[in-house]
Parts: C-alpha cells; sequence; structure tokens
C-alpha cells in the first residue's frame, strides 16, 4: 500500500489556491531557506516536536527534556508531527468538505515541505481529487528534475512556484534551491498550457532586495506570466525552531513595514504585473 508521511492536514483554508481549501502538507523537502516557518517539514520521517513552555516536567529529565512517552504526554508538550498516511486516508479527509469547494470554488491545495519528494504518492491523490472533480493546485519549488511532469500536469489546476534568490548561485548556496531547473519546469509546464503563478516570500536582505525584485520581474516577463503573490516576512515559525533541536538564524531580521511592500508591488504593477500579497 503507497503511502506518504504527512504532518497536517488544514481544513479551511482560505488562502492558497482560491475558495476554501484543504492543504495536506507533505513532510520533507531538499531546501534549507533559512527563513523557514514550517521548520517541522524538513525532514522526510515522523519527528518529535518538544513545547517546554507548557511541560509539566512530569518525570525526571533527560539532556533537559521530560522523558515521558509523546503518547502519554498529559499536556502535548511533547508530539509525534509527521504520519504515514495511506492515499484513501488522506482523500477521506479532502473530500469531507466538497459542498465547501463547490460553494466556494475551492479545492484541494498539496504543500510542504517539498510534495515532488513524495512524488508518486502525489500524482495518485491528485488524480483521484480530479476524478471526483475536485480542484487541485500545489505549491512547490519545483526545482528537482521531474521524471513524471507530463502526468503531473495532466492533474494539476494550478502550481504556484515560489521564485525566491533568483541569482543561480547565492540559490544554491544558501537554499539548495536550482533556479535554472525551477525555470526550466515551469517553462515545460506552461508549454503544456499548465497554470502557473509565481509566489516571491519577501524576507529582508534575501528576496526582497530592489536586485533581486529587478530579477524576478524579469524571469516573470520572461515566461509571459501575468500574476504574482508576495508574501511577506513574519516571525511566526520562530518559536518551532527550539522545538525540534534546530537553530534559527532570523530572528533579527524585521518585517517590511507596508510601504515598503507597496513599493514592491509598485515595481511589479510598472512592468504589467498584477500583484496579489498574502500572510506566509
Amino acid at each position: 500500500m503507497m503511502q506518504a508521511c504527512i504532518f497536517n492536514i488544514q481544513r479551511y483554508s482560505l488562502h492558497d489556491g482560491g475558495g476554501i481549501r484543504t492543504i495536506v502538507f507533505f513532510k520533507g523537502c531538499h531546501c534549507r531557506c533559512p527563513w523557514c516557518c514550517n521548520p517541522e517539514s524538513l525532514s522526510m520521517k515522523p519527528q518529535l516536536f518538544y513545547k517546554k513552555s507548557i511541560c509539566m516536567n512530569c518525570s525526571k529529565k533527560i539532556n533537559g527534556m521530560c522523558e515521558t512517552d509523546a503518547k502519554d504526554c498529559p499536556t502535548g508538550a511533547k508530539e509525534i508531527i509527521g504520519e504515514m498516511k495511506s492515499i484513501d486516508e488522506v482523500f477521506d479527509i479532502v473530500q469531507r468538505d466538497r459542498v465547501f469547494y463547490e460553494s466556494s470554488g475551492g479545492g484541494v491545495t498539496l504543500s510542504g515541505g517539498e510534495f515532488l519528494l513524495q512524488i508518486d504518492f502525489a500524482i495518485e491523490l491528485l488524480k483521484k481529487c480530479k476524478e471526483e472533480h475536485i480542484h487541485t493546485a500545489v505549491e512547490t519549488t519545483m526545482s528537482l528534475p521531474i521524471a513524471r511532469l507530463e502526468e503531473l500536469v495532466k492533474y494539476v489546476d494550478l502550481f504556484l512556484v515560489d521564485f525566491k534568490i533568483m541569482d543561480p548561485q547565492k540559490s544554491r548556496e544558501i537554499l539548495h534551491l536550482d533556479v535554472l531547473q525551477m525555470k526550466e519546469n515551469v517553462r515545460s509546464i506552461l508549454a503544456m498550457n499548465g497554470k502557473v503563478i509565481p509566489r516571491i516570500p519577501l524576507i529582508p536582505t534575501y528576496t526582497a532586495t530592489p536586485q533581486n525584485v529587478r530579477e524576478v520581474i524579469k524571469s516573470v516577463k520572461e515566461l509571459n506570466l501575468t500574476e504574482v503573490h508576495l508574501l511577506p516576512f513574519h516571525q511566526l515559525g520562530a518559536n518551532k525552531y527550539a522545538s525540534i533541536a534546530m537553530e534559527y538564524t532570523c530572528e533579527e531580521l524585521t518585517p517590511l513595514r507596508d510601504e515598503e511592500v507597496h513599493q514592491i508591488e509598485e515595481m511589479f504593477h510598472k512592468e504589467g504585473i498584477q500583484t496579489i500579497v498574502h500572510g506566509t
């Protein structure tokens, strides 16, 4: 039985593809974005998530952590993030909100992590959704070689593709992300009449610099795309890092002011590119 490691299935979302949606979060990511707000998504395996602030210290500590097993933790301070699920198990949750999809123009979105790392499972899930006339979207870096790309395009209504650091060398060094592969995949998707909307996380010193924004605009125009989604930086995921014993290096970054986001919007508008600003 085919399974994938899933770390969350979020129902009633109003972002990530239009209408009311169910977001399926795949565990595992090949990128290492310093600002990642879902660090629990990086590993492809289930892992312990320890929220020290709500721990009752109900047993002795080992290496600074209560030794109580996660399944027995009375406060939920210890939790296993990630669970192996079958396609039927995931689809059973997805299809429960069909009436909301139909009334709002919503559907299901595959996110992560990077769902491409579990592409065989993803394609079968997407195929099942399309057989049931459920709108499908994916959030992805598109920065990996994809042997089954033609088949994937057949079952995806909307590709929300990350455009991050556009300098190929810096992107590889900082993010472990292959920008050239991303562009090649996007061109292939468009050649097969797939729909692509770039998503740009606006991260101070990384992606929100004038030079990088200009490079994003250049790439968007070269691909003949006319709409982008802007995702301003926030610190909402910062506390997660300590819970999985990871170092967080972006604590000194300050979210952009509204006027700074507006200036970036204007850069796109001057080039005839529509923008939608979301929270990340």
